[in-house]
């Protein structure tokens, strides 16, 4: 089995609704990664623990999404300098815009990157992966390359929607 550059973690196994959209983006890139449900407050130990056997194993990127106080991202960065994707989670509190917020809100020097609430952070943390993994594996960036070419080729293939 190949080791997984790419480690997926979410808080709720609920958040999996979201998530595969970023486990499907993966596999069509053909990035080798795994997923867990780890959280940031009721297994802090768990997680710290698969995070360094992660990053032993050779992950280069880690993507993380939570809600409510969506502490993950940064609990994770916390433990690791290994770039940390962070992907907030729709709520009924605030739609997602409280995920958002807690996350953007890193202190200096523990960074995370924050993708958009929902389903197009989750695909759009597997392309930002794809194309950090890409600089060193030209497989990953050739992928990126052909998906950015097949959505253009949808979107020209129907210039006149009125036509449809």
């Amino acid at each position: 089995m190949t080791e997984p550059l790419v480690g997926v973690v979410m808080g709720s196994a609920s958040d999996w609704e979201t998530m595969q959209h970023c486990a499907r983006q993966l596999e069509a890139f053909g990035v080798p990664f795994e997923t867990r449900v780890l959280s940031a407050h009721r297994t802090p130990r768990e997680l710290a623990d698969w995070i360094g056997d992660a990053e032993s194993r050779g992950a280069e990127v880690f993507i993380a999404a939570a809600g409510m106080a969506a502490a993950l991202p940064g609990v994770v960065a916390a433990q690791t300098t290994v770039p940390v994707l962070g992907v907030p989670m729709e709520s009924k509190l605030a739609g997602g815009l409280d995920s958002l917020l807690s996350m953007v809100q890193m202190p200096g020097g523990i960074p995370v990157g924050v993708l958009a609430v929902g389903k197009a952070g989750a695909v759009n943390s597997a392309i930002l992966a794809a194309q950090i993994l890409g600089r060193s594996r030209p497989e990953f960036d050739e992928a990126v390359r052909k998906h950015r070419e097949a959505k253009a080729a949808e979107i020209l293939a129907n210039l006149d929607p009125s036509e449809a």
